[in-house]
């Protein structure tokens, strides 16, 4: 077949999808008319591209690139996925993948830190969410496609890879050595704060986290006298991922009432997400903690509990992704990820670009070491010839026992909540207010 032949099958192969996505999107015949003049240059291009380049180039090559830059050209989530990174997108929801731990966009030409995923290398390394990744090793990321520099960042595990980043509030770029290794993503992890006050931490949304969630409940409940006082929520730095583990997790927490919805231009992309009986942790106070690197998923669940008053969002103004992905296979090698609509709160609102704002703003702030303010304060048992409680002995030896608990911190001393965690603290000291005034209220 001459090349003229083949540019011609080529574009009318175009049309005949254009038409089929016209026809899908049930828009005016306005809408419908073929763009046969943009077809032709598309042609003409392709055509001089093929005979004149410096390089001899394969057409599926060139076709593969212009299918990518018309995706790439829409939205920073759309592209066009080949065989290694369709791959690799599968593997990423099932939870386990090689790399670095890093979820990554693209911002003024360079690779933006949305999210370092927990206990994975590029977290302990010390990547940290905004960060800008200027270069990979000795090659410069600017004017790279995100796909190409996600390549490269993958690796054999126990190889390193030198990322130079921009940090706001550094004077100067710092170049970070991360060793590469199997991304074994736990997305759950739960644990008992102090009695009857539980902490779950969700890093991202895989197919099994809502199920791994209920489990996690389940055990902190059975730990804590089969019943919590309060839960934190913590989805700080969570990138987001599968549309349905966000309604999953969002449905433990909800009797009833819209959780999400969706709206696009095509029938299939207008979906609701109803929330089923029975709520998990009923009657008991909710915090989830957000910050700028909560994103997608992690605004569905905080937008559905915000909205129907079933907890308090704490934190940060979250990251503002709010669109809906499809993945459109195109064959057993390839396929499109393509965005298809945007998410909406219960009550209406977009999440698109602006995100969930927090009921109570707390800035990541960190706290060096606790001032003991008590100190040379002169109490009424120090005045002479106070009088007793009535409790002498009782209080003697319950002050013995708190000097020698004194004691052995004072050789064990660990870094407070306060000092590790401020937002955390803080958001415990709300629940603990909230789960008193609860009490008392009935």
């Amino acid at each position: 077949m001459s090349l003229l032949k083949q540019i011609t099958t080529t574009a009318l192969l175009s049309i005949s999808l254009t038409s089929i996505a016209i026809a899908n999107t049930e828009q005016d015949d306005e809408a419908g008319t073929l763009p046969l003049d943009e077809l032709r240059i598309f042609s003409e291009v392709f055509a001089k591209v093929k005979n004149d380049y410096v390089e001899s180039v394969d057409d599926r090559e060139l076709i593969e690139n212009a299918i990518r830059g018309m995706l790439e050209g829409l939205d920073p989530h759309s592209s066009y996925l080949d065989k290694e990174h369709y791959t690799e997108l599968q593997e990423g929801t099932s939870g386990e993948f090689g790399g670095l731990g890093i979820e990554v966009g693209m911002e003024d030409g360079f690779v933006k830190v949305i999210s370092p995923i927990d206990d994975t290398p590029a977290q302990r390394a010390g990547i940290k969410a905004g960060d800008l990744i200027i270069r990979l090793d000795d090659q410069s990321v600017k004017g790279m496609m995100l796909n190409d520099a996600v390549k490269l960042m993958r690796g054999k595990p126990g190889s390193d890879i030198i990322l130079t980043v921009v940090r706001i509030g550094e004077d100067k770029p710092i170049e970070i050595t991360i060793t590469r290794d199997i991304i074994a993503v736990r997305s759950v992890r739960g644990k008992t704060l102090e009695p009857g006050f539980a902490y779950i931490r969700i890093s991202n949304f895989q197919t099994n986290t809502a199920e791994d969630l209920r489990k996690s409940l389940e055990k902190l409940k059975q730990e804590n006298n089969n019943g919590l006082s309060g839960l934190i929520l913590d989805l700080r730095n969570n990138p987001g991922g599968i549309l349905n583990a966000a309604v999953g997790v969002s449905d433990l927490f909800l009797d009833s009432g819209l959780i999400v919805y969706t709206e696009g231009r095509i029938k299939d992309s207008k979906m609701t997400f109803n929330a089923k009986p029975m709520d998990m942790i009923k009657d008991a106070p909710i915090i989830v903690l957000v910050n700028g690197g909560s994103a997608s998923a992690s605004e569905i669940v905080a937008g559905a509990l915000q909205d129907h008053d079933r907890a308090i969002i704490m934190g940060e103004q979250t990251f503002g992704k709010g669109s809906v992905q499809t993945i459109l296979p195109m064959n057993e090698e390839a396929a499109l990820k393509l965005t298809t609509a945007r998410y909406y709160t219960p009550s209406g609102r977009s999440i698109q670009a602006s995100g969930i704002k927090p009921d109570i703003i707390i800035d990541n702030i960190r706290v060096d070491s606790r001032v003991d303010t008590t100190s040379g304060q002169i109490k009424e048992a120090d005045l002479s010839g106070h009088l007793g409680s009535g409790q002498e002995a009782d209080e003697e030896d319950k002050d013995k026992s708190e000097k020698a608990d004194d004691k052995k911190k004072g050789k064990n001393k660990e870094p407070s909540l306060a000092e590790t965690d401020y937002q955390l603290y803080e958001a415990l000291n709300v629940l603990k207010g909230l789960a008193i005034h609860l009490k008392k209220t009935g």
